[in-house]
């Protein structure tokens, strides 16, 4: 033997290999462990190799010996037959699948045997090279499985722990468009063996017990996968449920390790902080005064963790932040809150007044000043600004209808009708500090800027219009006042203006911002549930649309065309023959508001009865097919939403509420026109700064050491409460397991017991019948009603059925089984059946397992 190998473990291998012996499977369900020793020929203490023509026959005798929970026999086959690394592979799994941890640490050893002293890892690398070997696709075992990844899917969390400590980790996979060798090699290999082997993994990675045990952070990790998981639902669309189911378990996850929190200060380690690599994922605004910074909320925002974002301790930190001082607007009736609302809506200019004034005065306005960062406070100055700029925009198109003769020509004065523009400025310098302190990136994220952009670039774009006819008629007139550019820009009608009039377009510009700005009011919605949930809704509805509208302008399109070729030629008809024409009278026919007889042509018949064809297709396609479809479409989206209304509503509450947080941007417009004192003063004090004027504003002198160890303390207690709230999480789980186990057995042994009582009746009736001297067809009638119950325990009660064994002869013997019937002290014998020993000894179990159940009599399988 080898000087490196210990000689308790390991002996000479021999050159001739074994050959698998026939009635080695009958011995092992026997657990007769004397016969497998002889058959085995372990006299002469040399471990055999095996021959590989009968690899799956020794592959099936080690898997049975595991399954059948008899470590003595396993150890037995270990000890005498060389197995190599494929078959220990397979056992490995088996005992993971059988939740074995006793048999995962033998099969683990004997691998680490094989490695050698000087090697205390497995090689990981080697259970990879499974998904290029044809000799293991027979396994019930899908490809890519390996122990670790098969633990983690059945959540045994103390084998995926066990493996782990042993060096087994889950490798993420590459990118799916990802070119290297590796994937090249597998893609061209086997494509489905590739994916299921991804898949598989991802399994692994997704589960509770990995991301609990192999991550630091587990709830980050959660995050970060859940978001991966769902960028590939997006770009795999053959795997899209698989992916997003994992996505929940995710989720899931996230979720129940906030739920492990038991006090305040473990929240706010969590919620807190998350980490600096995650830093750069995050906007770089920071929150008002006595604001935490809720890192880690802001984060599970950005990667729309929504269940999590819509945990009770999540909504009351933000509910908590939100109403800050106020503490009584959370239990406030409705009532009391619109009357609340209406005062800010009014005393708006004097509330701005004092902020701009005493933002940083330590004098009774300071209260006032507390008052106003108040989120919900904010909240309502803002909402009361935009609602009095949409006043002035309906007061406006009120004079305008008023004055209709001055607003219809060029007499009407620039200013007159631009009172708005202080909004518009007001909001145009609004979104530039919004863009500066949140940066680019987070500014466009945000679907409602894109809006904001829109609006404010019609609104800028009609007043430079406006402005471009009022310059054009003073330059005009300045030179020449009796020219007829002059004349056009100062006193022409209306009538005589051409199409692309700058006034015209300036005058649709302004209606179409118009019908957007008072669109644009339903964003503060989500701040009450029922109006938010309408929100949503809303949203997802038109989402819809646009989907629908895309399929519709290609029917629409066909159908256009197909209709205007046939009535081109007949330039007497109004409404057909040109594109134009044709395209109204179909899309208002959806509507039902066009007359059928327009397609009438009295002199053509073909052309009559082909257009009238179409356009009755045209009529049941659009209408009955596609409209119906939209209206499911919509409901079916409405449902959706209702069916997860409270959760989609926190989620946007929350992100509503974490606007109002930041720093800055506390005066509403257009009152943030106007430099604060404080604005003046953080800009005197930058300029200092730089000009390095440090003896007119000292700064402390702290240490960056002390900074440092402060960021160092804050992350080690994080990580040290995340580390808590896993255990917590792990200890709970496998209680919520073995619970789950006792019910089971209970359930099982309940099951069982039913079905005793059952037979007990069937063996009084038939033994009555027997005593009555009954004719042998109702003996046998009555032997087939018992085995027909004896048949349906063995279906129901018996062990996982072992794999088929090549060797015909071990599965083909059969054995004489008798079932005796003890009843009050005395032994009668029933019948007797032949069958095979596999077939009955799971019965057989059964039977002994509630032996004591029975009461005076009892059955025995012999």
């Amino acid at each position: 033997p080898d000087s490196h190998c210990p000689l308790d473990n390991w002996r000479e291998i021999a050159n001739k290999k074994m050959k698998f012996p026939p009635s080695l499977i009958t011995a092992i369900y026997d657990g007769n462990l004397a016969k497998v020793y002889k058959l085995l020929q372990t006299s002469d203490g040399i471990l055999r190799q095996l021959d590989d023509t009968e690899d799956r026959s020794w592959r099936e005798a080690l898997n049975l010996a595991i399954r059948m929970s008899n470590e003595d026999i396993m150890t037995a086959l270990l000890r005498c037959v060389k197995f190599d690394f494929r078959q220990i592979h397979e056992a490995l799994l088996v005992a993971v699948d059988t939740n074995q941890v006793r048999v995962v640490k033998l099969l683990l050893e004997r691998l680490d045997q094989e490695k050698g002293t000087s090697h205390n890892k497995v090689d990981i690398m080697s259970f990879s090279l499974a998904l290029f070997d044809h000799s293991i696709d027979s396994s019930r075992f899908a490809p890519g499985v390996t122990p670790l990844t098969l633990a983690c899917q059945k959540n045994l969390f103390e084998i995926v722990d066990l493996l782990m400590k042993k060096g087994h980790i889950i490798a993420t996979p590459h990118k799916i468009s990802c070119s290297c060798p590796e994937c090249l090699n597998a893609r061209q290999y086997d494509m489905l063996k590739f994916s299921l082997s991804r898949m598989n993994t991802y399994k692994g990675l997704a589960s509770r017990p990995y991301l609990s045990i192999a991550n630091e952070d587990a709830m980050l990790s959660a995050f970060k996968l859940s978001r991966e998981l769902k960028q590939l639902s997006k770009k795999e669309p053959e795997f899209k449920p698989e992916y997003l189911t994992l996505e929940d378990l995710c989720q899931d996850l996230a979720v129940e390790l906030l739920g492990m929190c038991r006090n305040q200060s473990e929240v706010t380690a969590v919620l807190n902080d998350c980490g600096d690599d995650n830093a750069d994922e995050l906007d770089n605004q920071a929150f008002e005064e006595g604001i935490p910074d809720l890192a880690r909320l802001r984060l599970a925002v950005n990667y729309n963790q929504k269940r999590f974002v819509a945990h009770p301790i999540c909504q009351q930190v933000l509910t908590s932040i939100w109403c800050g001082n106020l503490t009584w607007w959370r239990g406030s009736k409705t009532i009391w809150k619109i009357f609340i609302s209406t005062g800010t809506f009014i005393t708006m200019p004097i509330l701005c007044l004092i902020y701009w004034i005493a933002p940083k005065c330590k004098v009774q306005t300071r209260a006032c000043w507390l008052l106003c960062i108040t989120p919900v406070i904010k909240f309502l100055l803002h909402s009361s600004s935009y609602v009095w700029f949409l006043v002035f925009l309906i007061v406006e198109s009120i004079l305008a209808q008023e004055n209709r003769d001055i607003a219809a020509s060029r007499k009407q004065p620039l200013q007159e009708n631009s009172f708005h523009m202080i909004w518009v400025v007001g909001f145009f310098w609004y979104e530039c500090k919004e863009v500066w302190i949140e940066g680019l990136r987070s500014y466009l994220l945000d679907w409602w800027n894109f809006l904001d952009v829109v609006i404010l670039s019609m609104y800028l774009s009609s007043f430079a219009l406006r402005l471009v006819v009022t310059v054009s008629g003073q330059l005009y007139c300045s030179t020449n006042h009796s020219s007829l550019e002059c004349y056009y820009f100062t006193e022409a009608d209306r009538h005589t203006w051409q199409q692309e009039d700058p006034q015209i377009l300036a005058e649709v510009l302004f209606a179409i911002t118009s019908m957007l700005s008072l669109a644009r009011l339903t964003s503060i919605l989500p701040a009450h549930e029922t109006l938010g949930t309408l929100q949503i809704s809303i949203g997802k509805m038109i989402d819809d649309m646009m989907r629908f509208m895309f399929v519709l302008m290609i029917i629409l399109t066909a159908f256009l065309c197909g209709i205007n070729n046939i009535y081109v030629h007949y330039v007497d008809l109004d409404r057909l023959g040109n594109f134009n024409g044709t395209l109204q009278f179909l899309f208002w026919s959806m509507f039902g508001m066009e007359e059928p007889k327009s397609v009438d042509l009295s002199q053509f018949m073909v052309a009559e009865v082909v257009g009238r064809v179409l356009y009755g297709i045209f009529t049941i396609v659009m209408v009955i097919v596609l409209l119906n479809m939209l209206v499911a479409m919509i409901t079916n989206s409405f449902q959706k939403i209702e069916d997860d209304a409270d959760v989609e509503w926190k989620f946007a509450r929350s992100r509503l509420y974490l606007c109002y947080f930041r720093e800055g941007l506390t005066l509403p417009v257009p009152f943030n026109i106007i430099p604060t004192p404080k604005c003046l003063f953080y800009l005197l004090r930058r300029y200092i700064k730089c000009k390095d004027y440090n003896f007119i504003f000292p700064q402390p002198n702290v240490p960056m050491q002390s900074d440092n160890f402060r960021a160092e303390k804050r992350a080690s207690y994080r990580l040290q409460v995340i580390s808590t709230l896993v255990h917590r999480y792990i200890e709970q789980s496998r209680q919520e397991f073995a619970e789950k186990q006792r019910k089971d057995l209970g359930n099982r042994i309940t099951d069982l017991s039913t079905f005793v009582g059952r037979l007990q009746s069937e063996i009084k009736h038939l033994r009555q019948s027997m005593a009555s001297g009954g004719s042998a067809g109702k003996s046998n009638e009555a032997s087939s009603v018992l085995g027909k119950y004896i048949l349906g325990a063995r279906n129901r009660f018996q062990d996982p059925e072992p794999e088929s064994v090549s060797n015909s002869d071990s599965g083909s013997r059969k054995t004489s089984f008798k079932i005796t019937v003890h009843q009050d002290c005395a032994e009668e014998q029933i019948f007797t059946l032949n069958s095979t020993p596999q077939s009955f000894k799971p019965f057989q179990k059964v039977v002994c397992l509630r032996s004591g159940f029975l009461g005076k009599g009892s059955v025995r399988i012999s």
